[in-house]
């Protein structure tokens, strides 16, 4: 079975004086080939190896998307260590707590603006060895050592332990942990998924039997690499194919390294970029604004290039065709005059999207592959590492989440686990090499997750006559009528969200109820600046304010019903018949969106258990209540 360290050797025979990684330290990006990224893994697992690390110690990688992260990880694996990747969203000293003493944690590789977090937990890490500082810092603490002193002991080790180093890394076999990969603890603790070395090179094949990426494609990663996602569409199937990767430029906080993103992208240029749908609504933001800055001429010239557009791609499969064939031409001159303008303003080289995460609105799809360059939307899951399905080049339905990878079975189940026939919806499941090897410390989770070799995926969807598989949010999730019908509410929530900015978020919820109520957390700048505007005399502390902002949620809610302008989007009995404003919004410091920001469900109606049970009282129906009053 092939290990992770056979993809990298075979990637560097081949293309040895190739740039593998570009990083951005001061001014410009500078390349690191494959041959020099192999001797530094080689510097890496020696010092790693000369420190004491043992054949399947945990070493847990807190870190920034740097060349050091992806060299990091290759340099554990070549020790025969398994990498505890860690997101730099974990602020919660518990979360992180939880993770390096469940996972049984022995050394970090931390970065130097993620070092505070580690300080504060190293008294309670007992089993921690050393912590390896990948930044140079004034002082070091007990236990702390610097990337560059472990690199130095790597090359003594090297002059006379050459084999040794060889003799560990052959050792490992496909079958051998890569990752000890957290989920986001949507219901309980976090669940800490095993993916082995054999799991990411057999999803690596599969990315490839789908997307084609040339020698001279390149890719900045601007998704998290602690994901399998990024991993393995990242930088694994990058390597692969024998292209580059870069990673986004570290800023002093957080928000300077977000900023860098859209800077790094005309900078670097890459033809190919990795996105989540909150990424693709922020660049389709910026693109939008751009326009708007140019004036109404070309806003309204924008306008009527995407209508045409939209019609004549149509989903992407079906476009053009001989009565199209005017909105060609037309098309042609608005690539000219618009579009290929924006393509410039994300380095104009951009070939296409892949997107990953939450279910991508096919608006959004639409607006992409308008103009020019096209989000291939595709669906996985961590403990699949990840890759499930995908749209590609050639093809492609929007809307849709693809086509299966090679070497993979999928079938949907219905709640007693039967396969059902093709187009029914039901559970998602599947079986292939890229399933993980189950929880860690977790026999109880991982059997009711694997059952004979099959995934469950826990989510819902259908595959069409054309073997496009299409998701349609969390199987477990769904509405459950008083009569028994069900439906997944995660379009009509981000539909909802997506085209008001009057509300930010929505949770919908109805468990066997005599109808569908609605949890909102209000946009309450928007909802100030609408009050001001139609009344600019009332102040905002006023109770008839604040009813008049109520008021106005409730017709946005009233637009999909009756014969509101979106009326007929969405059946009208899995719409909220009362709603519920929210004091506090939905974030990953609170614990009630997870690391991809989907909505942890069972959390949000457990904390608001009280605020649910009212809207289904005649005075909770009634939106002028107090408790709506109060949250505003």
């Amino acid at each position: 079975m092939k290990t992770i360290i056979d993809l990298f050797e075979e990637s560097v025979a081949k293309y040895a004086e190739k740039t593998f990684l570009w990083e951005k330290k001061k001014d410009k990006f500078e390349p690191l080939t494959y041959l020099e990224s192999k001797q530094q893994v080689y510097r890496l697992s020696a010092g790693l190896i000369s420190l004491g690390v043992q054949p399947g110690d945990k070493i847990a990688l807190l870190s920034e998307g740097r060349n050091d992260w992806i060299i990091g990880e290759l340099g554990m694996l070549y020790s025969g260590a398994v990498n505890v990747p860690l997101s730099i969203k974990l602020e919660e000293s518990n979360d992180l707590l939880f993770r390096l003493v469940h996972s049984e944690t022995k050394y970090i590789m931390v970065s130097g603006g993620q070092l505070k977090k580690i300080r504060q937990l190293t008294p309670n890490l007992p089993l921690i060895d050393k912590v390896i500082v990948f930044d140079p810092q004034e002082v070091y603490e007990e236990k702390e050592i610097s990337l560059e002193m472990v690199l130095k002991m790597g090359d003594e080790y090297l002059e006379n332990n050459l084999d040794n180093v060889v003799k560990r890394s052959k050792a490992v076999k496909g079958n051998d942990m890569a990752n000890i990969s957290y989920t986001s603890g949507t219901t309980a603790d976090p669940k800490g998924i095993m993916l082995s070395h054999r799991n990411y090179t057999a999803n690596v094949e599969q990315a490839m039997s789908l997307i084609k990426i040339d020698p001279e494609d390149s890719n900045l990663i601007i998704i998290p690499l602690d994901h399998c996602f990024g991993h393995v569409a990242g930088f694994y199937s990058f390597m692969a194919y024998g292209a580059n990767v870069a990673t986004v430029q570290t800023g002093k906080t957080p928000i300077e390294s977000l900023k860098n993103i859209p800077m790094n992208i005309k900078e670097f240029k890459p033809t190919v970029l990795m996105s989540v749908p909150a990424l693709a609504k922020n660049f389709r933001k910026n693109i939008e604004s751009t326009i708007q800055k140019k004036g109404k001429t070309t806003e309204k010239l924008f306008r009527h290039a995407l209508k045409t557009a939209y019609e004549y791609n149509k989903e992407g499969y079906n476009k053009g065709g001989v009565s199209q064939f005017h909105k060609k031409i037309l098309l042609s001159i608005y690539d000219k005059l618009i579009f290929s303008k924006i393509r410039e303003g994300l380095g104009g080289r951009l070939k296409f999207f892949i997107g990953g995460g939450a279910l991508l609105d096919i608006e959004l799809q639409r607006f992409f592959y308008a103009v020019g360059i096209p989000m291939f939307q595709g669906y996985g899951l961590s403990e699949a590492t990840p890759i499930i399905s995908a749209n590609t080049v050639h093809k492609h339905k929007l809307g849709s989440s693809g086509i299966l990878v090679s070497n993979l079975d999928l079938k949907i189940c219905d709640l007693e686990g039967n396969a059902l026939p093709l187009g029914k919806r039901g559970e998602i499941v599947v079986k292939g090499e890229n399933v993980m090897l189950g929880y860690w410390k977790n026999q109880e989770a991982t059997a009711e997750t694997i059952k004979d070799g099959w995934l469950y995926t826990g989510d819902m969807g259908y595959v069409d006559s054309d073997g496009f598989l299409y998701v349609l949010g969390r199987f477990k999730s769904l509405l459950i009528s008083s009569d028994g019908e069900k439906y997944s509410p995660e379009g009509i929530e981000e539909g909802i969200a997506d085209k008001t900015k009057y509300i930010d978020q929505i949770l919908l919820h109805n468990n066997q109820d005599p109808y569908t109520v609605g949890l909102i957390v209000p946009n309450k700048e928007q909802l100030k600046a609408y009050v001001k505007q139609t009344n600019p005399n009332l102040l905002w502390d006023t109770r008839e304010a604040k009813e008049m902002a109520l008021l106005k949620i409730q017709e946005v809610i009233a637009d999909y019903k009756g014969k509101g302008i979106y009326a007929g989007e969405y059946p009208e009995r899995w719409l909220p018949a009362s709603i519920a404003i929210l004091p506090e919004a939905f974030t990953e410091q609170n614990q009630l969106l997870n690391s991809s920001m989907k909505m942890v469900r069972g959390k949000i109606e457990q904390k608001y258990k009280d605020r649910l049970d009212y809207l289904y009282t005649p005075e909770g129906k009634h939106i002028l209540n107090d408790k709506n009053i109060e949250a505003l």
